[in-house]
């Protein structure tokens, strides 16, 4: 016996136009219990009591947590993942099930991606969040073209000192010096493009110091085709998506905004338990295994690198704890008292 949320799957993706055969493949069933669940009103009835899906004690909160990330949507793992942590014992399927009826039909991705070697290119690429006068937050995002193994920094500027020191930071995360590194024609990494004929640029000094010091080349995309480095730019959607999104719809209604050093407090968690440790959807594989494979391919890093790794900058404020949250104080601790009840630990 289905259960009621797959029947409700049913009639959705018959009313999105798609085949008997379609739906069936796609839900894993068979063509005659398709057509039956869509000629019955509802499900079909039974003599035996139906019994209580394990995901109806944490319905509502799902529901809630899809209307406070709108007109954004949050990945089915990330809803997943939040309930397994209050105790649902089920799978991460039943979850996708429950909350696909809710999502609007998207378009398909048209860009088309070309593979690279094992520690031949890394991607480089800035995405904003929130840009007010006075008030960046952005992103560095690094991806390893093979793994797709990701790095991630939040930033309030986008200075060449920054960069710099988040591609080191990537590096290190990754422990080792990609071949090429791709990036967009951006001031802080290309001066002036073709500046002494095709092909030769002249690079923004320190970015050219830092490639000569790593062993790395830099490749710049093709002028107007940032999506020429698909991988990151992938990367980029689903880190809103995945990461941003959730985290700014659990602090709204506190009243705060994500700032830098909420964003990393929490990112280096999010990178391990959930963008480095999902089944890619491009390999089929988790970019974590495939990153150790990696890691025997890419350039050893300086002898006179900084030292250990450090993926993130942590929060040196005192602050509050919500859910798992660390979130540097942007209000008295009472607020976060009175708000959340228990919340502060």
């Amino acid at each position: 016996m289905l259960r009621y949320e797959a029947c409700v799957e049913i009639r959705v993706l018959r009313q999105q136009g798609k085949s008997l055969r379609e739906i069936a493949v796609e839900m894993g069933l068979a063509v005659n219990t398709v057509r039956k669940y869509l000629a019955a009103e509802g499900r079909p009835r039974y003599r035996r009591a139906a019994t209580v899906s394990k995901l109806e004690p944490f319905a509502e909160y799902l529901r809630g947590r899809v209307k406070a990330a709108a007109p954004d949507w949050i990945p089915a793992r990330v809803l997943w993942y939040e309930i397994r942590e209050q105790g649902f014992a089920g799978s991460e399927r039943t979850v996708q099930r429950f909350v696909k009826v809710l999502k609007p039909v998207a378009a398909d991705d048209p860009v088309v991606r070309f593979e690279t070697e094992p520690g031949e290119q890394l991607q480089l690429d800035w995405i904003e969040f929130r840009k007010r006068r006075g008030d960046l937050l952005a992103a560095f995002v690094a991806t390893l073209g093979w793994s797709r193994a990701s790095f991630v920094r939040f930033v309030d500027n986008e200075r060449a000192e920054t960069l710099i020191d988040c591609v080191k930071a990537a590096l290190e995360f990754f422990r080792g010096v990609p071949r090429a590194i791709l990036a967009d024609n951006v001031k802080t990494i290309v001066d002036r493009r073709n500046a002494y004929g095709e092909g030769l640029h002249r690079w923004h000094p320190a970015f050219w110091d830092l490639a000569q010091s790593y062993g790395f080349t830099i490749r710049l995309c093709a002028p107007y085709r940032a999506r020429t480095k698909g991988k990151v730019e992938r990367m980029n959607g689903y880190l809103r998506r995945s990461f941003y999104v959730p985290l700014a719809a659990r602090l709204r209604p506190l009243g705060i905004d994500v700032d830098v050093a909420t964003a990393n407090a929490e990112i280096g968690r999010w990178l391990h338990d959930i963008a480095n440790a999902r089944v890619h959807a491009t390999t089929k594989a988790i970019p974590e295994v495939r990153l150790n494979e990696e890691r025997r391919h890419l350039l050893p890093l300086p002898r006179s690198h900084p030292g250990p790794p450090i993926s993130m900058p942590l929060a040196t404020r005192s602050t509050a704890r919500t859910r798992g949250l660390v979130i540097p104080p942007q209000h008295p601790l009472s607020v976060y008292e009175a708000l959340m009840p228990g919340a502060l630990t």
